[in-house]
């Protein structure tokens, strides 16, 4: 069975893998001199598959101990202990018996709490985050852990804007102090809003400012994505049109995760020896639409009025800036400036819209075109 090139997971074989040469070298220049990264790009740009790219080069492979962490769906400082907690487990401590042993020797704040395996004896992390009780301590504890490992490590936290909403407003401070006092890791806080990381990273007021080095990541350049695709496809004796691709990209501005979906969908449906030219492709972006249409109705169904005609106008404009103007509220019959402001700001604590240089669109590309598929005028996809 011929292997889809065009794959949808951040573990992405190198040969698979498109571009990205040099904040590939960038990136494991800056961790194996020990600094500490900053990665910021829009959601779905491609920045977790860069991170694990990374992680499967030689220069990172051979020498250290990689952990990767997504704590987007985290809400409280508690969640976050016993997420990184069990990715140390699951990654730092290798499976012997001593550093195992030595793991748990250190979370003395979980003693009575951890059951063991009954067939090694060896204690196991299946402990619910409910059973943190002090998670101050227990990170205390982990960091200690790491201090004394034998092996330089380097972990990436994804998503590391989110400790900002958690209820407890000390985490920036906790979580800073313990990186000042680690020598025995590298860090790498990746995060796709940019309003939000910039001001975490460079906002003199705030902890972790000017602790790091910065790198954004942008999309990759069109020729180099259309010299991928054509060659993914004809190394598996399919063809597509340089037209195609061109559309394709343009239509979702290069976002990596949009072209990969769209693309892995054309691959599956061209037959060997076929051509995907651009009906091909709007038939499988038209498929992935239909595939969403019942979750993207749900996700609408959940907005309040106010917002979603303000998320509606966002996505037939494709980007907006001056949200508030009374050319743009008149356009789109919004009710006023002030509830626009509102609106604007609840989107964006959602996540539904993402800004972006003065510029507001929808997070999720695929819902926004949607939207225009449906309440556009004159709409044509890949047109």
């Amino acid at each position: 069975m011929v292997r889809n090139p065009f794959v949808l997971s951040a573990n992405i074989p190198a040969e698979f893998f498109c571009d990205r040469e040099k904040e590939t070298e960038r990136l494991i220049q800056l961790l194996i001199n020990h600094n500490n990264v900053t990665l910021i790009s829009p959601r779905r740009m491609g920045k977790s598959g860069l991170i694990n790219h990374c992680f499967q080069k030689k220069e990172l492979r051979e020498n250290y101990v990689t952990l990767y962490v997504d704590i987007l769906q985290t809400s409280s400082f508690k969640e976050f202990v016993y997420l990184f907690g069990k990715a140390v487990y699951d990654n730092i401590v290798p499976k012997t018996s001593k550093w195992i042993q030595k793991f748990f020797q250190n979370l003395k704040s979980l003693n009575g709490k951890i059951s063991f395996d009954a067939i090694t004896g060896l204690p196991t992390f299946n402990m619910t985050f409910g059973e943190i009780i002090n998670p101050g301590f227990t990170l205390d504890e982990i960091f200690g852990f790491i201090r004394d490992f034998d092996k330089r490590c380097i972990i990436a936290i994804d998503e590391f804007q989110q400790i900002t909403r958690y209820p407890e407003k000390n985490v920036e401070e906790i979580l800073r102090t313990h990186i000042q006092q680690q020598n025995q890791a590298n860090f790498i806080f990746s995060g796709s809003e940019r309003h939000i990381m910039s001001e975490m990273f460079l906002s003199y007021s705030r902890p972790f400012y000017n602790s790091t080095a910065i790198m954004t990541l942008e999309a990759i350049p069109e020729e180099k994505y259309m010299e991928f695709a054509k060659y993914q496809f004809k190394k598996y004796g399919k063809e597509i049109g340089e037209e195609a691709v061109h559309l394709l990209y343009k239509q979702f501005e290069g976002y990596t995760y949009y072209l990969q979906k769209s693309l892995n969908e054309a691959f599956f449906q061209t037959a060997e020896n076929g051509i995907c030219d651009r009906d091909n492709l709007r038939k499988a972006i038209e498929g992935i639409l239909e595939d969403n249409s019942t979750k993207f109705r749900e996700i609408l169904s959940n907005i309040p009025e106010r917002q979603k005609d303000l998320l509606y106008a966002i996505a037939i404009e494709g980007e907006a800036g001056m949200l508030t103007s009374s050319a743009f509220i008149k356009k789109y019959n919004l009710l006023s400036a002030s509830s626009v402001q509102a609106a604007t700001k609840a989107l964006l604590d959602k996540d539904y819209i993402t800004k972006l240089e003065g510029r507001y669109s929808l997070t999720d590309k695929f819902l926004s075109l949607w939207i225009k598929m449906i309440y556009g005028p004159n709409f044509i996809l890949l047109g």
